[in-house]
């Protein structure tokens, strides 16, 4: 896999020349659009008592307008696209000098109650969300948010698979999330969903004909009318039978145009991704099945978004007071688009609930495939079925700086619970999300940061960020205990790696080493598998008793009258703490 800033350098520079070069083509098109206009200007003024010339030039001057304008509109396109290429390179560039904390946090995705989200960093300023995220879509950002919190240990190796591909794309990746962000949507896809499910439609049959009967009948009258065979009077009374007829239907029209509205760039949207979908070659079977979604039907899901796309637009025309009047008394235009889309909703409305989420699934899954381009140096956890839970060399937080990061190597297997002490600031917390995210990474089927990882595929639970609730009167004790009742009900249902740090904070030193031991011990009794980190030393005794509990540590020493973290995880029990060398240091004491 090639080296991604450089793959992100070229691509800007590429991408900033076509730019450039669109912008020119542009400017060159405009001019010339303005000499036709002035050309063909002048050349009715002077041709203006020679009628044949005069009506020649103004369809030349308007077809070679029209086809400007048609040339204008296909390279504007273009030069937008390539803009968002540019924009796409250089916030990637951005972000791999460290600079991403001004991106969307997410903290809308915090979930107190949540197995692990709100422990681990997943959302927030400097969070794993706020890092790892480049959907374009409303709806994809809501499937990679379900991805990374679904705690799902089903069907690793596929997704792994489906995201080795995706990373191999950077190309296809980009120029889909370029499509994405050129059209501003003002409805989400799920009310556009309940909105197609609950419509109830209001033209009869009839319409499928009749627009295109009375369009008939007015050319006939017309005819009639230029040739003298009956007064043009015919011609005011058809109109007004034909605004009569479209009066009818007038105000459920007004609100089916008022749904529409609020509808159609989305659909603009969600027909180019299809496209792109559409149009490239997936091998691997999760990316194929999603793409077979979207051709079940006889035409093409992007043809059919398309279609309905023009309906929309076509609706939204009678805006217009020439199309509003002569179009609806000549042509019932309004009764003819009504029906035309409310037989595509007959049709599909139950289809395109699939459809939107295959194109989510592509949007959050890209985003994926270019964590994955970024970090080739992480690798993809070997999932195994032995007694093995996690076997992994050189751990590490994935969203610190790789020159600076310190790494550790782990193995914990299966009915394992280890105890890890340390003093202030010697990274037990660090540790403790490292190990978290691992588990959410390997289960979503990311790589990890690590050089080579054994992986049993195991749901994850963790309490480490307990607070108190002044709305609802409780304490942060009680807090606590809420959070390691859930854990321990939980249990009961599943299998889950649990994660403690410094449990029961918020009683009494005696008290809280008795429970601290008597609930590790629960836990041990039930089989659990997982990690506590803590202060008191007294909990390291229930190695000596307990055989699947083993003792960690991280040390800290006191080196030339400074503090020393080597930051690296040692089998034992920490012997150095450091608060009253702070205390001191700081002359705080």
């Amino acid at each position: 896999m090639q080296n991604s800033t450089t793959f992100y350098q070229q691509e800007l520079e590429q991408y900033q020349i076509e730019v450039k070069s669109l912008y020119k083509k542009l400017t060159s098109l405009s001019f010339a659009r303005l000499i036709v206009f002035l050309a063909t200007a002048f050349g009715i003024y002077f041709t203006f008592n020679n009628y044949p010339v005069a009506i020649g030039i103004a369809l030349v001057g308007i077809v070679a307008f029209i086809y400007l304008l048609s040339k204008y509109t296909d390279l504007k396109y273009q030069h937008n696209l390539k803009k968002a290429l540019v924009a796409i390179n250089e916030e990637e560039l951005k972000i791999a000098s460290g600079d991403f904390k001004d991106r969307e946090e997410g903290l809308q995705y915090q979930n107190p109650n949540h197995a692990f989200s709100l422990d681990v960093d997943l959302f927030g300023k400097g969070s794993f969300f706020q890092f790892i995220n480049r959907t374009a879509t409303e709806e994809g950002t809501n499937t990679l948010v379900n991805a990374l919190t679904a705690n799902n240990i089903e069907g690793i190796k596929s997704r792994q698979e489906a995201i080795k591909e995706l990373a191999n794309k950077p190309k296809w990746r980009q120029h889909f999330s370029a499509v994405a962000s050129l059209i501003e949507i003002e409805t989400p896809a799920i009310k556009i969903i309940n909105w197609l499910k609950e419509h109830h439609a209001f033209l009869p049959n009839v319409f499928r004909v009749l627009p295109f009967v009375f369009t008939i009948g007015s050319v006939v009258i017309l005819l009639l009318a230029i040739f003298k065979v009956i007064s043009f009077l015919f011609l005011v009374f058809w109109m007004l039978l034909g605004l009569g007829v479209s009066g009818v239907y007038l105000k459920k029209i007004n609100v089916l145009a008022a749904n529409t509205d609020q509808v159609k760039d989305t659909f603009k949207q969600y027909a180019s991704l299809l496209e792109q979908i559409e149009s490239e070659t997936f091998l691997t079977p999760l990316l194929k099945e999603k793409q077979e979604q979207i051709k079940q039907e006889q035409k093409e899901a992007s043809l059919i978004f398309s279609q309905f796309s023009k309906y929309l637009d076509a609706l939204d025309n009678r805006h217009n007071l020439v199309s509003a009047i002569f179009g609806n008394g000549f042509l019932l235009i309004d009764l003819k688009n009504a029906y035309h889309i409310e037989q595509w909703i007959a049709q599909y409305k139950t289809t395109v609930a699939h459809w939107f989420e295959v194109v989510s699934f592509f949007d959050a899954y890209n985003t994926f495939g270019n964590y994955t381009f970024n970090h080739p140096d992480f690798v993809f956890s070997e999932i195994v079925d032995n007694e093995i839970v996690i076997q992994a060399k050189n751990l590490g937080h994935p969203l610190l700086d790789a020159t600076k990061r310190v790494n550790s190597d782990l193995t914990i297997n299966d009915q394992q619970f280890f105890i890890v002490t340390g003093a202030n600031m010697a990274g037990k917390s660090t540790f403790l999300r490292t190990v978290s995210l691992h588990i959410v990474m390997a289960n979503v089927g990311l790589p990890v940061c690590a050089t080579a990882s054994k992986y049993n595929p195991i749901k994850l639970i963790t309490s480490m960020r307990t607070t108190d609730s002044l709305t609802d009167d409780s304490s942060y004790f009680f807090s606590e205990l809420t959070r390691l009742k859930f854990i321990v009900d939980t249990l009961v249902a599943d299998r889950y790696f649990i994660i403690l740090d410094e449990i029961l904070k918020g009683t009494n030193s005696t008290d809280k080493a008795i429970g601290s031991r008597k609930f590790v011990e629960k836990l041990v009794s039930n089989n659990a598998i997982g990690i506590i980190a803590t202060h008191d030393l007294s909990l390291c005794e229930i190695e000596k008793e307990l055989a699947e509990v083993k003792n960690y540590y991280f040390d800290a020493e006191i080196v030339n009258d400074e503090l020393y973290f080597d930051y690296k995880l040692k089998q034992g029990i920490c012997q150095n703490m450091n608060a009253s060398f702070l205390l001191k240091k700081m002359e705080i004491v």
